[in-house]
């Protein structure tokens, strides 16, 4: 069973950078297309980004375009997310998920999620 645990969360001000990771223990997602989704408080969990397993192609949500890069290194069994010029409205717990096909799914479709990192941007 796929076990992912996320990393590198914190409080920064708005306008700084962080870089999310997300480790598979067990290594059985290399060949899975991942994503990163994210909950504010009160809110529901919202899509964020998706690579491919190759990382050849990437899907975003408007609101982070240009701003967020999701990339993976399969040797590593890590996945990770870029997040360049934060907001205050990025604030949210972040959650890596692995899908169970290569390509990327509809946001629905992912079966296996770690338990998330909080990412705090304050004005």
């Amino acid at each position: 069973q796929v076990q992912l645990v996320e990393s590198g969360g914190g409080l920064v001000q708005a306008g700084a950078s962080l870089r999310l990771s997300c480790t598979d223990s067990r290594r059985t997602s290399r060949n899975n297309a991942m994503g990163w989704f994210r909950q504010a408080p009160g809110k529901e969990r919202d899509f964020v980004a998706a690579i491919s397993w190759r990382g050849d192609s990437t899907n975003y949500a408007d609101s982070v375009k240009g701003r967020f890069t999701i990339s993976r290194d399969n040797a590593k069994d890590t996945l990770y997310l870029q997040m360049n010029n934060l907001k205050p409205e990025d604030t949210a717990v972040y959650y890596c998920a692995s899908a169970l096909t290569s390509y990327i799914p509809a946001p629905s479709s992912y079966r296996y999620w770690g338990r998330g990192t909080q990412v705090t941007v304050s004005s």
